[in-house]
């Protein structure tokens, strides 16, 4: 599994550790990812995902998963994110079937 966000695309960083000395080694920055579930109003279901605090955070923001997901742009969004993404629009078209 690629240590990268499904939501926000954050990924492993390279840079030094710099010692008093000035030496300087090779040293990776990784993404603080989580396992989370996160519950998707439209599927009705719990989805689990491999998110970044960051993306947490800014899913929280947006107010919830579904708006998160609908409001960008699937050129910044991760496959599994994007997958997500179609489900809801699917399950969406299907309710305003319904209703109409």
């Amino acid at each position: 599994m690629a240590r990268r966000c499904d939501f926000t695309g954050k990924a492993v960083l390279s840079g030094h550790n710099v010692s008093h000395a000035n030496n300087k080694t090779k040293r990776r920055f990784l993404p603080n990812l989580q396992v989370t579930s996160m519950y998707s109003d439209t599927l009705n279901e719990m989805v689990r995902m491999r998110v970044t605090t960051h993306g947490i955070r800014s899913i929280e923001h947006k107010g919830g998963l579904d708006a998160y997901l609908l409001s960008t742009p699937n050129r910044k969004l991760g496959d599994e994110a994007r997958k997500i993404k179609r489900r809801i629009q699917r399950a969406q078209a299907k309710q305003q079937a319904e209703a109409a």
